[in-house]
């Protein structure tokens, strides 16, 4: 008897209403969210995506390691780079194009993203 009280005490306790989302909550659009964040909305890429863009403080500067920027170290022109070379810290979280990154004073091979 006790087995089928707390039996019965359990599915009573999981049948209980769940609280409704507050329905006077303010909540941002996708553009106040990106703005929010210091970017912009812009359609991007081959399909043409709507996505926020956020640019890098250090856009521009020397580095010659992803480590040394917010983002990815860039050589400055995409294909072959031999020796130990300086890049550039990306201007923004883009993905797309085609970049060569840069490790440790390294060029990494090259990679194209539509």
């Amino acid at each position: 008897m006790r087995l089928l009280i707390a039996a019965l005490a359990l599915i009573a306790s999981a049948c209980s209403p769940m609280t409704a989302p507050d329905a006077t909550a303010p909540t941002q659009s996708p553009a106040e969210a990106c703005a929010a964040r210091g970017g912009q909305l812009m359609r991007v890429g081959r399909l043409q995506i709507e996505r926020c863009v956020v640019p890098f403080s250090d856009a521009g500067k020397l580095c010659r390691d992803g480590d040394d920027c917010l983002g990815d170290c860039r050589a400055r022109e995409a294909g072959p780079n031999e020796g130990n070379i300086t890049g550039v810290c990306a201007p923004n979280d883009l993905p797309f194009g085609c970049n060569t990154p840069i490790e440790n004073g390294r060029a990494q091979p090259t990679l194209c993203v539509d």
